[in-house]
């Protein structure tokens, strides 16, 4: 198979979504694939397990044993699909339902250009509750900027015109649904001594599509938007604005756990990447907006303060990925690509 598609699931939070969700890839007008997915679940016999084997006999679906993430779920799948000599890999949220025409529309662009490494989809909202598709903005790519604040384009917003964006370079993806051309994730992949992690594994979730989406960009890979592949997702959780008082509504109510991970997630990117020859201006901003959050987390939220703790352990294993990292391109045209 040219095309091998990966999903996770874990639990209820992904069972209520799969009979939308797979009947949707089921009626895709692009055929040459084949299904995989990782199960997160605590229990090898759950809600998602039954309903695959009973209905969609033929996704290859295997039990993880425990939560073992985002990030490393995706690695696995990914292998796998390289063992088997695809050429590109598709990453999708069970939490969405796709466009009949998008897969194809994917394939068509990628295959235009060698240095093409990831096409991303325009992502509607989905209201899940009243199964009714909406015509407002999730996701038109991963915008970066200055401060190495990520947040997705355009969400929030109502698109008026169908018409109104073309296919156009983006700076990231979000990892609700992209595909990948696997030359290119093998390229930029770290090797940590047993085998490839293409998202990075110190993240366990949140922001590993930004890093990768950062390494594929380093490496001279581009990153499409696709606008007439659409999908339409019912998201849980949004990136972190760019002000101070985006980032206090952004946490409002926000489950701890993703504001540990994404925390944790968002200094590992700044560890990352602040030894490469930025300019005094971008550094200034990263750092600069940096020493804002961990004031605003000195007064309000310091249980996340142990996870500076987590980021000094993880030291040595950040740097030997910085040791890897390809930067094929002139670092001032990653700053253009910054809004």
């Amino acid at each position: 198979m040219r095309l091998y598609i990966g999903f996770i699931t874990y639990g209820e939070l992904t069972a209520k979504y799969l009979p939308y969700f797979l009947s949707s890839l089921k009626d895709q007008a692009y055929k040459d694939y084949k299904i995989i997915a990782i199960d997160n679940s605590e229990e090898e016999k759950n809600e998602n397990s039954v309903y695959i084997k009973n209905n969609f006999p033929e996704i290859n679906l295997k039990w993880a044993g425990e939560n073992i993430g985002f990030a490393k779920a995706y690695n696995l799948m990914i292998n796998q699909a390289v063992e088997a000599g695809a050429e590109y890999f598709l990453a999708l949220n069970p939490d969405i339902i796709v466009d009949s025409e998008m897969i194809r529309n994917m394939i068509n662009v990628i295959e235009t250009d060698e240095k093409i490494g990831a096409i991303a989809p325009k992502i509607l909202k989905w209201d899940f509750v009243n199964k009714k598709k909406t015509n407002i903005i999730d996701s038109y790519g991963i915008i970066c900027d200055q401060k190495f604040c990520f947040r997705d384009d355009k969400q929030g917003k109502i698109e008026e015109d169908t018409k109104a964006v073309s296919i156009k370079e983006v700076f990231g993806f979000t990892g609700a649904a992209v595909v990948f051309k696997i030359k290119a994730l093998t390229d930029v992949a770290f090797n940590n001594g047993d085998y490839q992690e293409y998202f990075d594994e110190l993240m366990f979730m949140y922001k590993e599509d930004c890093d990768l989406s950062l390494r594929l960009r380093l490496g001279g890979w581009k990153i499409i938007l696709v606008p007439d592949a659409v999908v339409f997702h019912d998201r849980t959780a949004s990136r972190i604005g760019d002000s101070m008082w985006q980032i206090i509504k952004n946490g409002i109510g926000k489950k701890r756990k993703i504001k540990q991970w994404s925390f944790c997630n968002q200094w590992i990117i700044v560890f990352k990447y602040c030894q490469l020859a930025f300019s005094w201006k971008t550094k200034f901003c990263f750092w600069w907006y940096e020493l804002k959050i961990l004031v605003f987390t000195i007064l309000f939220e310091q249980y996340l303060l142990k996870e500076l703790i987590k980021i000094w352990k993880l030291r040595d294993k950040i740097n030997k990925r910085v040791g890897q990292l390809k930067v094929r391109v002139n670092i001032k045209d990653i700053e253009k690509l910054m809004k």
